[in-house]
């Protein structure tokens, strides 16, 4: 199998640098971007000429841009490009704050949504490319307490979708991979919790003590990209993770609830 040219941003720590040093040690060229290049540093230590290393905030669209256009010129095409960068943010609706609601949008959705952008007339150009969105369980269910954040993600979610119909005859491919709980700092260093109110202390210890159960080995995920990397028909979206025993009963709810309401529906048209 020929190697790949792969960008991946928040490549620092977590999905992004496990995946990263999976397609390096496979041959794979990989343009690792994070907000402190710096913290990329032994990765060109170990990898050398196949990593370039590009600090990049995602929230500045610009900078997104002209980060996919160096790697273009540095390794002279882009077969893959994953959106990994982001953040938790954890609180009720009422505690979240319009600054923490923006920050929130700013990097999950609207920082994948620049790159993507970014991607597409490069890879429409190629003939060929494969843009995989990191979404989470949280984009296709909800918890308590994380409402911002699966608003963030259930956004991404619906843009993907529709992006894979308008892109797939340019040879491009869309995969929406919806992770489950890990021990990434996903739930530490790199979320954000509101001011609290009162009230919701009961909810909150419920969510955490439900997320620190679930938390799975994120090194697990580093074959499994591979594998989605590699398909010559990427699912347009794919769990990470033992999801379907936990999502089945949801969805067969909603469609139960859709039956149930069905004559309302109707005689509304």
């Amino acid at each position: 199998m020929m190697s790949k040219t792969i960008f991946i941003t928040g490549a620092s720590k977590g999905f992004g640098r496990i995946w990263a040093t999976a397609a390096l040690e496979r041959g794979d060229n990989v343009i690792a971007t994070a907000r402190r290049v710096e913290d990329l540093n032994d990765l060109k230590q170990q990898f050398g000429s196949s990593v370039l290393a590009i600090q990049l905030d995602v929230r500045n669209k610009a900078a997104g841009a002209g980060a996919l256009r160096k790697s273009l010129e540095h390794f002279g095409s882009l077969d893959v490009v994953i959106n990994n960068a982001g953040y938790g943010l954890f609180g009720a609706i009422e505690e979240n704050s319009e600054e923490e609601v923006r920050a929130q949008m700013e990097t999950n959705f609207f920082g994948a949504l620049w790159i993507t952008q970014a991607a597409i007339p490069i890879m429409r150009k190629q003939r060929h490319g494969h843009i995989i969105q990191v979404s989470s369980i949280g984009g296709v269910i909800a918890l308590p307490v994380l409402g911002i954040y699966h608003a963030s993600k259930w956004a991404m979610e619906g843009f993907s979708e529709s992006l894979s119909k308008e892109v797939a005859e340019f040879g491009i491919k869309i995969t929406l991979v919806e992770p489950g709980g890990y021990a990434t700092d996903w739930g530490g260093s790199s979320s954000f919790k509101s001011k609290p109110v009162e009230g919701y202390e009961q909810t909150k210890e419920f969510v955490f003590t439900l997320l620190q159960n679930s938390a799975a080995d994120p090194q697990a995920t580093g074959q499994a990209i591979l594998k989605v990397i590699d398909a010559e028909n990427p699912p347009l979206r794919i769990f990470l993770g033992d999801m379907l025993p936990l999502i089945k009963p949801q969805y067969l709810e909603r469609l139960q609830t859709w039956e149930n309401w069905s004559a309302v529906s109707v005689s509304a048209q």
